[in-house]
This record gives C-alpha cells, structure tokens and sequence, in this order.
C-alpha cells in the first residue's frame, strides 16, 4: 500500500513560517511522499518561496509539488522553482518522476494546467489570437501531463499519480459559482488523464469546492486545497504492491 500525502493553497508568507512545519514532521508516521498542489505561496515572491522552502527542507519523505497561479503572480516563476529544487522539491510542470517506497513505486506526473471549461460548457480555440492562446495553454499542458503519464507507464510504476494546480472535472467545484468554473479548469485536463492513465489525479485552486470527484474513465480525483480538506494535509492510498 502506498500513502500519498497532498494539499494545496497553502499560501504562505512570511507571516505563517513554522504554520505546517510541526504537521509536515509528522509525515513519516502516516505518508511515504508529500504532493503540494499549487498556490505554495500569496504573490509568487522570492521572499515567499522561501518561506515554503523551509517549511518542508529536509522532510523525512520526498516532497513533489507543482505551481499555481500565485506563484506566477510575480513573474518570477523560475525562482521560486530553483528555491524549492534547493531545498530538495521535485518541482514538476510537464514532466514525471517516480518515488520509492515501502509499497511499491509511484509515478508522479505534474503539470500545473489552466483554465478553459468543462464539457457542453468550454472555451475553443477560435476567434481573436488571445482568446486561442488561452485555450493553447491549456491543450499544452495537457498534453505535457499525457505524455508525462505515458512515460511513467513505460517504466513499470505499482501506481501513477496525475498531480495539478487546476482541476480535471466539475465535480470537485461544487459550491464554487458556476460562473467562474471555465477559470478553474479543464476537461482536457480530465482527457489527458484518461487516455493515458492514472490511479489518482489531486489539484488545488479551488477553496470553496468539493474534495472529491472522478473523471469519466474511472479516476479518482481530489481536490485538496486546503481551505477544502481544512488540515495540513490529506492522506490517499493507492493499491497494494
């Protein structure tokens, strides 16, 4: 059995360092990894991306995270990446990586996705330039996090875990206003996940959303942001080895 740790929408400032340090310490007693889901900091700073650095710096299990919106707020992206990879997160966006653990091995694949809408309910690639560029970013990314999942089928994982900022379905924000749902996700995201195959998918971004939903293949889908799940972090299990 794999424990997988996850939340999101931690928002940390300088404000809130130690905030989930005492939690985050507790980890080996009930996770093998930790995923952090986007939105790690308020503004995207530097100075902010040092907070989360400390906060999980020299874990006792791997840390594995993606971006959210808030850490591009800046535009400073690269440095928050290179501030987490120095204290030892695996910062993913469009790529996979593949953890050791008691259970077996699991494959991460991390994309921090984008918005665009749900099906009957969708945004197209059609009309002015910065309208299809939207819809681009989205189709890019997921198409990063399918190819990422298909490189992890390759490489004989006991499970594989699609980790995004943005959600893959509706149904995880529920009590979200219908009105901003194409600006916390995409079914594209839910399609990469399909087509290529997952046995969990965990994102963020939406507070006042659901925790739990599924894909229309069958995958399991979490939201886990933190104003959602209300503790430091949540644990899934995947499948016995």
């Amino acid at each position: 059995m794999i424990r997988v740790a996850a939340v999101g929408d931690i928002h940390m400032g300088p404000d809130s360092q130690g905030l989930l340090r005492p939690a985050f310490e507790t980890l080996p007693d009930c996770a093998d990894l930790l995923l952090l889901a986007g939105d790690l900091t308020r503004h995207g700073t530097p100075r902010e991306a040092r907070v989360v650095a400390r906060e999980v710096a020299d874990l006792p299990v791997p840390v594995v995270a993606v971006l959210g919106n808030h850490d591009h707020h800046d535009e400073q992206p690269e440095r928050v990446t290179a501030i987490l990879r120095d204290a030892g997160v695996e910062v993913l966006e469009g790529e996979g990586t593949v953890v050791e653990c008691a259970g077996g091995t699991v494959g991460i694949a991390g994309a921090k996705g984008f918005g665009g809408g749900f099906v009957g309910r969708s945004a197209g690639e059609f009309g002015e330039p910065v309208m299809k560029e939207f819809v681009r970013t989205t189709r890019r990314s997921a198409e990063s996090l399918h190819a990422a999942l298909k490189e992890l089928d390759t490489q004989g994982c006991t499970a594989r875990v699609a980790l995004t900022h943005f959600s893959p379905v509706a149904d995880t924000l529920a009590g979200e206003p219908p009105e901003i749902h194409p600006f916390l996700g995409s079914y594209l995201l839910a399609e990469a996940i399909d087509t290529a195959g997952a046995d969990l998918a965990v994102h963020g971004h939406a507070h006042l959303g659901s925790e739990h939903g599924m894909t229309a293949g069958g995958v399991r889908v979490r939201n886990v942001a933190q104003p959602v799940i209300r503790r430091a972090f949540n644990v899934y299990r995947l499948g016995a080895a």
